[in-house]
């Protein structure tokens, strides 16, 4: 049996995997070797690929799933918090675009809907790509990353409108009052049912589903979820994309968002990737050899015009010149609903054929042109700045940048992986000296009960990459696996090593024979279960933040005498400093509680600590004040806290001449 479609992808899927890998060597990005494949295949060029129709088809299964993630992971408060920039400056993106592009192109000889229809081309930019190069470079929760989102949005949601019009402005619709009052109506009905489901439907078919605690059942709802309602604003009218955007901020709402991402992600990668092939394999490379000069030429004032619109929208909202500059470089290319969007116009005689090809040129040049402009943007953005110009914009500019730090966001912080005993008595522990820690588990009636109590918990799969990014293990200081499964412990090691290097990892282990492999593949430190797991776990990660080693035996001597009431109120442990991140030292903070001996009272070189003990005194805290620099006069003196630098024997030793 031969199957065309087989063929095809067998095709795509080679071509693109060897100059992707062509490319990577001289660390140029993927989307490049996407579009790059599609031109090479396409049926302009070598024509290898029979049916492009069913290329197209598949590809905008990408951008379905690139706007569901998308959804997932804004919420409608985050979306709250950015209304502004999405219809503020959303809005004056797109119209002054319109309005700037019409008046240029009506220069050509073309009517007042020709120019206003190629104004609408030219105002929408690439979703696909300028959140693909975010996400990238980590950089989704900066100023210019959520003003790109905000404006990327509201474009997605005007391409309906200027779907709906383009039939006005040709002169084939009657009745102008009844076409906005239906796209009004739908509008309002949509927004009515995504509150409503967001709130009540959907956690509880979510809650419903991980409790059986079956990936498969998971995945498919959340595809169900997905292209259902995708399938429903398509049938009322409105596009696929904002019903599959609207999809995941239904699911956003609830817990389980994190984990249905990391389910989503590799099949967004790969339907992605079609949708950029099948965007090249548009282009006709002969066309565009034939008129380079020209197309360039045309490309370089979009670059200049749309992106300098874009910074001003930007700017008029009171940022800084530079985040404004970098939302426009950003947002300066043509992007993929224009494509679908010139389809109507060539239905309704709004575009010609060879129009068409010099927008599919320019558009194609544009996004090719993306990833070296996200590259060399802070270059870019430094030099404009150094300008005359630019040292106007920032004089006019509000002097604070609005908060673009997510407060979710941490950083130093402990990761717990498994609230079972062990987790939840290293969370109390945590909480009693007010350490920043987040908890990853899969068990969702226990994500639903800590929730209620206000712990940090977030429903997730910690071997998923995209669960750990999310919890910012990039960021951490401490990592503590404290789960049964073996092979999922070395799975969560794998993946937590894959992406950082320097955080602490501990593991719980139910024998001494599994601790080998795991410090193998990255652990620090395995705790099998034959000792005193919680408390050992426990205290480990208190010394790893720094806490004096007298509250450290303070709480492991109440967990032995069963006295968890002190923990599980609101009293705290005292808290004596701050806890001060040295990753990469063994370094243990002891507390002075002698008023003499043979080191309290005496200068570090009488008491020759270094030669006599064997640690360094790398810090003093003294009256709530860090020192750092002083010399070996300096006496040791009762309540110093000592910051020390040595072997675990060497400072137990000096610890008990000290305490």
């Amino acid at each position: 049996m031969h199957l065309p479609l087989l063929q095809d992808l067998l095709i795509l899927i080679g071509f693109s995997t060897l100059i992707v890998l062509l490319l990577s060597k001289i660390r140029l990005p993927s989307i490049l070797g996407f579009l790059l494949t599609g031109i090479i295949i396409g049926p302009y060029s070598l024509s290898l690929v029979s049916d492009p129709h069913d290329v197209e088809i598949i590809s905008e299964i990408g951008v379905i799933l690139l706007m569901f993630v998308i959804g997932m992971e804004l919420s409608i408060k985050q979306l709250a918090s950015i209304k502004k920039m999405v219809f503020v400056g959303g809005l004056l993106q797109v119209f002054v675009s319109i309005g700037i592009t019409a008046v240029i192109y009506s220069f050509t000889g073309a009517s007042w809907a020709e120019s206003v229809f190629m104004g609408f081309l030219i105002s929408l930019s690439s979703t696909a790509i300028v959140l693909r190069m975010f996400q990238d470079r980590n950089e989704m929760s900066s100023a210019q990353g959520k003003n790109s989102l905000a404006i990327l949005i509201f474009q997605d949601l005007i391409v309906v409108s200027m779907m709906l019009i383009v039939p006005i402005i040709s002169g084939h619709s009657e009745s102008v009052i009844i076409s906005i009052l239906s796209l009004l109506i739908k509008s309002a009905v949509v927004i009515v049912i995504t509150i409503i489901s967001a709130r009540y439907l959907v956690p509880k078919l979510m809650y419903e589903v991980a409790k059986t605690r079956s990936k498969e059942l998971f995945l498919l709802t959340t595809f169900t979820i997905c292209f259902a309602v995708a399938f429903l604003t398509s049938e009322a009218g409105l596009s696929l994309a904002l019903g599959a955007f609207l999809a995941g901020l239904i699911i956003s709402e609830s817990e389980y968002s994190h984990q249905a991402t990391s389910f989503i992600l590799p099949f967004r990668a790969m339907f992605t990737s079609f949708f950029f092939i099948s965007v090249g394999m548009l282009l006709d490379i002969n066309f565009f050899i034939s008129n380079i000069p020209l197309i360039l030429g045309i490309t370089l004032g979009v670059f200049v015009v749309k992106g300098s619109i874009a910074a001003f929208a930007v700017l008029l909202l009171k940022y800084p010149a530079r985040v404004a500059i970098l939302t426009g470089l950003a947002l300066f290319q043509v992007g993929e609903f224009a494509f679908i969007l010139s389809r109507v116009g060539i239905e309704y005689g709004l575009l010609t054929e060879s129009t068409n090809q010099y927008f599919l040129a320019v558009s194609i040049v544009s996004m090719l042109l993306t990833p070296f402009v996200f590259i060399y943007s802070e270059q870019i953005a430094s030099i404009f700045l150094k300008s005359k110009l630019g040292y106007v914009l920032n004089k006019n500019a509000a002097k604070d940048l609005p908060d673009d730090i997510n407060v979710d966001e941490l950083n130093d912080h402990l990761v717990i992986i498994g609230f079972g005993l062990n987790g939840s008595h290293l969370a109390k522990a945590a909480e009693a000296n007010d350490i920043a820690f987040i908890v990853l588990e899969m068990d969702a009636d226990i994500v639903k009960k800590e929730r209620k109590k206000g712990t940090p918990i977030l429903f997730g799969d910690a071997s998923r990459l995209h669960i750990l990014e999310k919890v910012h293990v990039r960021n951490s200081r401490a990592i503590v696996i404290a789960i049964s499964d073996y092979e999922q412990s070395k799975n969560v090691v794998r993946a937590v090593r894959s992406i950082c290097q320097t955080a602490y990892i501990i593991v719980r282990s139910k024998y001494v024979q599994e601790s080998t492999e795991l410090l193998t593949l990255g652990a620090d430190d395995v705790i099998p279960e034959e000792f005193e797991t919680s408390i050992e776990i426990s205290s480990r990660v208190l010394s790893r933040f720094l806490i004096p080693t007298e509250n450290i035996e303070s709480f492991s001597s109440l967990v032995r005498a069963d006295q968890y009431h002190l923990l599980e109120s609101n009293k705290k442990l005292p808290k004596t400093h701050k806890s001060t991140n040295m990753p990469g030292l063994n370094i243990t903070t002891i507390k002075v509680g002698r008023d003499s001996g043979s080191v309290v009272g005496k200068s570090i070189a009488d008491s020759n600590i270094r030669n006599e003990f064997g640690v360094n005194i790398i810090g003093i805290c003294r009256d709530n004040q860090m020192h750092f620099h002083f010399d070996s006069s300096e006496k040791i003196i009762q309540n110093d806290l000592l910051f020390v630098y040595g072997e675990p024997e060497s400072i137990h030793k000096f610890y008990e001449k000290v305490s």
